[in-house]
């Protein structure tokens, strides 16, 4: 039988986190995303050298930082540069649950131009958590309305500051 190039379970894309105290993020993450733990291969000194987490359909990789990797954790290098996108059928009740175990807010839940409640919140690891619903679907033509509307907006908040 021949090896599949994507295995069983996995989807093409694959977050992979790099967090200071990894075991801590695993806990976390189970409690404020309903993460179900998948895999956990320790590395020198009880750290964390690969972990795999569900959430919903998906897969999320993680590790602590290890001096020989490219990637490191965003406290480190002060932010990020990307975030996990989480489709959820109850944006709000994600949301909740998440700030009730301690991530930050960035943007509280709201509808947003593109047919999707949406919300974004930072864990205590400095990464980035966008959250959505998809509530509507928008056609392009709306979607162009729409978005033009949205950036008037924002330049007219943007000038007013």
């Amino acid at each position: 039988m021949a090896v599949q190039p994507v295995p069983e379970g996995y989807h093409t894309l694959t977050p992979y986190l790099v967090v200071d105290d990894a075991t801590a993020a695993i806990d976390f993450y189970k409690r404020a995303f309903g993460a179900t733990e998948r895999s956990r291969m320790e590395g020198p000194d009880g750290k964390i050298a690969h972990a795999e987490l569900e959430i919903g359909d998906s897969i999320i990789m993680l590790s602590d930082p290890f001096p020989m990797s490219s990637i490191k954790p965003p406290k480190e290098i002060g932010g990020t540069s990307a975030s996990v996108f989480v489709y959820t059928g109850d944006t709000d009740g994600l949301y909740k649950q998440a700030i009730d175990v301690g991530v930050t807010s960035v943007m509280a839940p709201e509808d947003m131009f593109w047919g999707d409640r949406f919300a974004t919140v930072t864990d205590p690891f400095g990464h980035v958590w966008n959250m959505a619903t998809h509530i509507e679907d928008v056609e392009p033509d709306e979607m162009a309305r729409r978005a033009e509307k949205w950036q008037a907006e924002m330049a007219a908040s943007m000038s007013s500051s």
